[in-house]
C-alpha cells in the first residue's frame, strides 16, 4: 500500500483517482443476482443504519410496498408485521445507493455500474418516474404493477440493449461531461443527461428483438422520464468514490447520505466508520397547497451526487435550478456565488468536465473535511422533498446544507488517528 507524506498528498491522489474513474452501465439485473445478501429477507435502505420503527413514514411505506412486491405479505397489515421482523441494512453496506427512501430488495431490477479503471461495481434501482412511486412511500396496487413492469419488461429490455454496446456497456462520463454544459446539475435538473442516455439506448433497444408492444412501452417510458438518469448518476458516483476510498488515507468525503433522522458521512482516512449529525432545515419551494408542515425530513442516498462534485456545487452550470429550489427567486448571480463558495471546500477540479459559463473551470473534485471545518462552509445539496406521510408523494424541491457536526466529529477522529492536529 502506498504511503503518503501528508494528508494533502493523499488527497491529491484521491482526487486523481476520481478524475481517472471510468464508470459505465454494463447491465440491468434483479438485485439478488449481484448482491448475494438479498437472497434472504433483507431490506436495504438509504442513509446510515436505522431501525424500521425509527424510519420516517414514507421510508416505512416504501419498505411495506417492497415486502408486498416480494410476496412476503398479502396486504399492508401483514407487510408491516414482516417489516418489524426482517433485517434492514444501509445500501452503502452493499455497494448500493437509492433515491429518497432508497428501499431495495432482491427482486427489484438494478443498474449495474462498473468502474473500468478499478474493476469495482455499484448498484441502484432504476428511476420509477414521477407521481405514485415507491421511493416516495406510495405502495398501492398501481405501484406494484409498475415495479413488475420495470422488472419484467424495462429491466429485461435494457439488459439486452446494453449487450449491443461495443465496449461492454454505456460509458457514463461522456454523458456527464456533455450534460453539465447543457444546464444539468444531475440532482434536480437531469433533463439533458436523460435525453442523452435515451439517444444512446433507443437505437439498441430497437435492435434488441423485443416484442413490439414491450418496445413501445419502454420507449414511451424513457422518452417521457426526464429524470431517468438520476439514479444512474448516483451509482456512477458510488462506484467512483468507492474506488477512491481504497486509498486509506487523506481527509476526503467518500459518502454523504441521510435517512430522515440523521445525516452521515464517511471519510477516506477513516474507513467505513459513519459520522452522523442532525439534519439541517430544508429550504423548499413547495407545490401549491403544501408547506413546511407537510415536509418529510431530508432523506436519501442521492447526496452521493454532491460528494461526487455535482448537484449543489455545480449550481453555476444549472442556473435554471435556482428557480426550482428554496425560494425559487435566485438567478445566475446566486448560482455563480454558490459554486464559488462550494469550490473552497474541494481539493481540486476535473478538467475533463469543464463548465463553459464558469470560465471553463472543471467540476469540483473531492470534498476535504478540513476545508469544511476551517471555512465553516457545509456542502450544499439540492433535493426533492416528499410528504411526511406515506402515500402522498413529492411536495416540493429544496436545498439543504450537510450537517456540520458530521465533519467536526470526523476531523476529531482523523486528528486522533494521526496523533496530532490533521494539518
Amino acid at each position: 500500500m502506498t504511503t503518503y507524506a501528508s494528508l494533502d498528498e493523499a488527497n491529491e491522489a484521491i482526487a486523481q483517482k476520481i478524475r481517472d474513474a471510468q464508470p459505465r452501465l454494463v447491465d440491468v439485473v434483479p438485485a439478488r443476482n449481484v448482491i448475494p445478501a438479498l437472497e434472504g429477507r433483507l431490506i436495504l435502505h438509504a442513509g446510515p443504519p436505522i431501525a424500521f420503527a425509527d424510519m420516517p413514514d414514507p421510508m416505512q411505506g416504501a419498505a411495506i410496498g417492497a415486502a408486498m412486491f416480494e410476496g412476503w405479505a398479502g396486504d399492508e397489515a401483514e407487510a408491516r408485521r414482516v417489516c418489524e421482523e426482517v433485517q434492514f441494512a444501509p445500501n452503502h453496506h452493499h455497494r448500493a445507493v437509492g433515491a429518497m427512501g432508497g428501499i431495495l430488495t432482491g427482486s427489484m431490477p438494478v443498474f449495474v455500474v462498473e468502474n473500468a479503471t478499478d474493476g469495482n461495481r455499484a448498484y441502484t434501482t432504476m428511476h420509477e418516474g414521477e407521481g405514485k412511486v415507491l421511493r416516495f412511500g406510495v405502495y398501492d396496487e398501481s405501484v406494484g404493477d409498475h415495479l413488475r413492469w420495470m422488472r419484467d419488461v424495462l429491466g429485461a429490455g435494457l439488459s439486452r440493449a446494453l449487450q449491443l454496446f461495443p465496449d461492454g456497456g454505456l460509458p457514463i462520463n461522456p454523458i456527464l461531461a456533455q450534460a453539465v454544459t447543457m444546464g444539468d446539475d444531475f440532482h434536480v435538473r437531469i433533463n439533458a443527461a436523460s435525453s442523452l442516455m435515451f439517444r444512446e439506448l433507443a437505437p439498441r433497444l430497437a435492435r434488441a428483438g423485443l416484442p413490439q408492444q414491450d418496445l413501445q412501452s419502454v420507449l414511451d417510458f424513457l422518452s417521457g422520464n426526464v429524470n431517468f438518469f438520476l439514479t444512474l448518476g448516483m451509482a456512477a458516483g458510488k462506484a467512483t468514490l468507492d474506488a477512491a476510498a481504497t486509498i486509506q488515507d487523506g481527509s476526503v468525503v467518500t459518502c454523504m447520505t441521510r435517512n430522515g433522522r440523521e445525516f452521515a458521512i464517511r471519510v477516506s482516512g477513516l474507513g467505513d466508520r459513519w459520522f452522523t449529525g442532525p439534519l439541517d432545515q430544508l429550504e423548499t419551494l413547495y407545490f401549491p397547497g403544501y408547506s413546511d408542515a407537510d415536509a418529510c425530513p431530508d432523506t436519501g442516498d442521492s447526496a452521493i451526487i454532491e460528494a461526487y462534485g455535482f448537484g449543489g456545487p455545480v449550481a453555476v452550470a444549472a442556473p435554471a435550478v435556482q428557480q426550482l429550489v428554496g425560494t425559487g427567486e435566485g438567478g445566475f448571480a446566486e448560482a455563480l456565488a454558490t459554486s464559488e463558495e462550494q469550490a473552497e471546500i474541494f481539493v481540486g477540479s476535473n478538467p475533463n468536465m469543464p463548465i463553459p459559463n464558469w470560465d471553463f473551470r472543471g467540476v469540483p473534485v473531492a470534498i476535504d473535511i478540513r476545508k469544511v471545518a476551517e471555512t465553516g462552509i457545509a456542502p450544499l445539496i439540492t433535493t426533492a422533498v416528499m410528504h411526511k406521510k406515506a402515500g402522498v408523494g413529492q411536495v416540493g424541491v429544496g436545498k439543504v446544507r450537510a450537517s456540520m457536526p458530521c465533519f467536526t466529529a470526523a476531523l476529531e477522529a482523523l486528528a486522533e488517528a494521526h496523533g496530532a492536529a490533521p494539518r
